[in-house]
């Protein structure tokens, strides 16, 4: 597996990156903005770990710039900011989660491994949580070996948060990147999540759609939790 790694501090990244490599990562440094920029439009990785306060441009830019190239590459954003307003700017720029610093090895570990998963589990037409299976290719979900009749618009929603699962979309990410509908209200996701859940969620007692107050939605089950 190969990392790029963007961290302006020298003494940090020198050592998250032995501790990678030791993890048997191949990992890739970046001290600025423009270079690790570059270094992922250039090659190839598995993972992108960006910090957010980086020279020249910042974290976010770069993960914009990416998925504008239509890169896919799970990105991990590493910041010192832990306001609601921070963390909806990284998600809506197309980042797959977040961790604040100082942090703990084992949790940046556990969240590489989650996101590596997650990637994998996206490339899969047949999703399955315990008793939920979602067939991306016959369009059909079932629960408790029953037949759950969504709508399309709660079908893609379904499906978009399980293939994030762990990862809190917000509702302009579900109008925009979902629905592809910019125009649409807010209210609507608000609207399409309660019907979802009735179907989904209410007859069961593993409930699989989380609100994640002040910034959106997210899918959990299980170990997902």
């Amino acid at each position: 597996m190969r990392l790029l790694l963007v961290e302006d501090d020298i003494v940090i990244a020198s050592e998250l990156a032995r501790l990678l490599e030791k993890e048997k990562f191949s990992v890739d440094v970046a001290a600025e903005g423009d270079t690790g920029l570059r270094f992922a439009l250039q090659n190839t990785y598995d993972l992108l770990i960006l910090d957010v306060m980086l020279p020249h441009r910042s974290g976010w830019d770069i993960c914009k710039a990416v998925r504008d190239a239509r890169i896919q590459t799970p990105i991990l954003m590493l910041t010192a900011r832990d306001a609601v307003e921070d963390r909806v700017k990284g998600l809506e720029g197309g980042a797959d989660d977040y961790l604040i610093k100082p942090f703990d090895f084992r949790e940046l570990r556990a969240r590489i491994r989650l996101l590596l998963r997650r990637d994998m589990a996206n490339r899969q037409e047949t999703m399955t949580f315990g008793d939920l299976t979602i067939d991306s290719k016959a369009r059909t979900v079932r629960r408790g070996g029953h037949e759950i009749h969504l709508t399309r618009r709660e079908f893609q929603l379904l499906e978009a948060l399980a293939r994030n699962a762990g990862r809190t979309l917000t509702r302009a990410v579900i109008l925009e990147r979902v629905w592809d509908e910019e125009e649409s209200q807010e209210a609507s996701v608000n609207f399409h999540v309660t019907s979802l859940r009735k179907k989904v969620d209410a007859p069961y007692d593993e409930k699989v759609i989380h609100t994640v107050h002040g910034v959106g939605y997210v899918f959990r089950y299980g170990a997902e939790s």
